[in-house]
């Protein structure tokens, strides 16, 4: 009998946790929701955690000394063991919650940046990144005086790696790059950047944003630095993220924010600041955010990260399949075996814009615009494309419905 974990998986025995997907939306058309690139929908199983905490152990964390507090703050550390579980990290102390991807690059880029980079150094990212990977690094350059340089993306949609060989010198303190891109869905060769990186001691910080919740990820595997990835891309709630960092790397760096939580003491001259992972995580944190994660990292964990990769794969070649059939659409990005679940496209003589809202009006989510990647979409020559992004609960027949209806669209305005 095959192993579990090797098993194809079959959406519609998912599809019942998530009653959104039944809805049935403009004039009575069934959803068909390919938008979850930008954020997932959740299940039951994780919305359901939200009124147990609430109505049942709801307290502020590290704080009380009274039975509600200890028993928030243990479920509150609960989650951070299975987040180091579930990305592979050596300690709970390199596991550090935010409020985001976003706010993750931004903590790593003031306390990190601010402290180790000096006018001079340089600091690589490249074409296809995220804004929240982007300007950062922009606003470190202004403040440090330090160097931003791009690694260029080819025609195919992949990073130019031996341009990144020119690129990279003693002088180069950080590469900043995107695991899988939000927008052409390309996977890059972690590894081997990291290889290359330090191979003149530079450091590599990966948004994971879009690989975590899709793929296996393994910290120590990839050897990266620092590591970002957030909650609702990956069946959990809003407002929480999380940064990995390596712990040696972590435990030199000031704390970011002042306030509550993050000092080990304080008297009228100054403060010494705790331990990690507590002296970035001042204030009051997200707490029923953080505990809820959890069990959307139990259920992504019980479906299986592999299972789910190769339910996207099939998705995405049969996408791609359908929509070469469709005049003027052009796909962006790379071939099928280098991509995740994301298919960006354009129609010759349609508005990506305009194009969304005619699937909306016929019950099919997508994403148009520029997606936060504006200088790849420069790189590409065009102002904005068209994004339909996969997850587990998306079915094949979705996908038939999704070209289908494009199809009769361009007919109609194209």
């Amino acid at each position: 009998m095959a192993d579990a974990a090797s098993q194809r998986l079959d959406a519609d025995a998912y599809r019942d946790d998530f009653p959104i997907l039944s809805r049935l939306v403009q004039d009575d058309q069934p959803l068909v929701y390919l938008d979850s690139a930008a954020t997932t929908q959740s299940p039951r199983q994780v919305v359901e955690q939200w009124e147990v905490v609430y109505q049942q152990v709801y307290s502020n964390v590290h704080r009380g000394a009274h039975w509600l507090s200890e028993e928030s703050t243990e479920r509150y550390e609960l989650t951070r063991e299975s987040v180091r579980e579930f990305i592979n990290a050596s300690s709970t102390h390199e596991i550090v919650f935010t409020s985001g991807t976003t706010t993750a690059i931004n903590l790593v880029a003031r306390s990190w940046g601010d402290a180790e980079i000096k006018a001079g150094d340089e600091l690589l990212v490249t074409q296809m990144e995220h804004h929240s990977n982007l300007v950062p690094w922009q606003q470190l350059a202004e403040r440090s005086g330090a160097q931003l340089k791009f690694i260029p993306v080819t025609d195919e949609g992949q990073l130019d790696l031996a341009a990144l060989d020119m690129l990279l010198s003693e002088r180069t303190r950080l590469v900043a790059v995107t695991h899988v891109s939000n927008v052409l869905g390309t996977i890059n060769p972690v590894k081997e950047i990291v290889a290359r990186a330090k191979a003149v001691d530079a450091c590599v910080l990966l948004d994971a944003a879009q690989s975590v919740p899709h793929q296996p990820v393994d910290v120590q595997a990839l050897g990266v630095d620092f590591l970002a990835f957030s909650g609702h891309k990956m069946c959990g709630p809003s407002g929480v993220g999380v940064l990995y960092g390596r712990e040696q790397l972590l435990d030199k760096m000031p704390p970011f924010l002042g306030g509550g939580s993050m000092i080990h003491s304080v008297t009228e001259e100054g403060f010494e600041a705790a331990h990690l992972p507590a002296k970035f995580e001042a204030g009051t944190p997200p707490i029923v955010p953080v505990i809820v994660l959890k069990s959307a990292i139990d259920y992504l964990t019980k479906i299986g990260l592999a299972r789910i990769q190769q339910h996207e794969a099939a998705l995405l070649s049969h996408a791609h399949q359908l929509l070469a059939d469709v005049d003027g659409l052009e796909i962006l990005g790379p071939a099928l075996e280098r991509k995740g679940g994301i298919v960006s496209f354009v129609i010759e003589g349609m508005n990506p814009g305009d194009l969304s809202v005619l699937l909306d009006q016929q019950g099919i989510a997508i994403r148009a615009g520029h997606h936060c990647a504006m200088p790849l979409h420069k790189r590409l020559g065009i102002a904005s494309s068209c994004r339909a992004s996969f997850y587990f609960y998306n079915t094949l027949a979705e996908i038939e419905r999704f070209v289908e209806t494009l199809e009769k669209t361009r007919q109609t305005f194209g």
